[in-house]
């Protein structure tokens, strides 16, 4: 009687835990080596960053108001880069600089019209961390964006009022060095972890 309610016991805790499953997803090839079958399988790429160790509360805080800022900016460099996508194929088959001009006049309103009221609250800081953005988006540089879309004169104009507010137009997107908690910020973004 003893042994039975053992054995009945051990039945039912092997049926309630279940067997484990083969997971055959994502499995592609494989090959046997010494009588061993080794099986390639995808697995998702896990990115590790080292944790951020801050000195006191106030660094604590600035890092948190970064990666809120860094959110809230972000889908406009996404959006920019979607649109660059879009429309430069179009703009250069444009024939006539007129037609072209008419096409980023009518763009600017459009994305004017959609985030100024938006745009109007944000800091300076927003802006250059937009600036940044955009540059690692599209792999251009704002200045050079300006300089083919709207011309040599106003990439000028707009570099100028960007050094008035201690930014740079021309500063690349460094994510190795000087962009690293950026990188960083956005690449958990991407993954959904922000």
């Amino acid at each position: 009687m003893k042994t039975g309610f053992v054995i009945l016991l051990f039945f039912m805790i092997c049926v309630i835990s279940g067997a484990q499953e083969r997971d055959t997803t994502g499995i592609n090839m494989g090959y046997v080596e010494n009588g061993d079958t080794i099986i390639f399988k995808n697995v998702k790429e896990v990115i590790v960053f080292p944790q951020r160790e801050f000195k006191n509360k106030r660094q604590y805080r600035r890092y948190t108001r970064y990666i809120l800022k860094v959110k809230k900016v972000y889908p406009v460099a996404v959006e920019a880069r979607e649109l660059l996508a879009k429309y430069e194929p179009e703009y250069y088959a444009l024939e006539s600089e007129k037609e072209r001009r008419k096409m980023m006049k009518q763009l600017e309103k459009e994305l004017l019209d959609k985030h100024m009221d938006e745009m109007k609250k944000w800091s300076i800081s927003d802006g250059r961390i937009l600036l940044k953005l955009i540059n690692r988006e599209t792999e251009r540089t704002p200045y050079s964006l300006i300089k083919d879309f709207r011309g040599g004169v106003s990439a000028t104009f707009w570099q100028g009022i960007a050094r008035l507010f201690k930014n740079n137009l021309k500063d690349g997107y460094e994510p190795e060095e000087e962009d690293k908690v950026l990188e960083e910020i956005v690449t958990l973004i991407e993954l959904g972890y922000l």
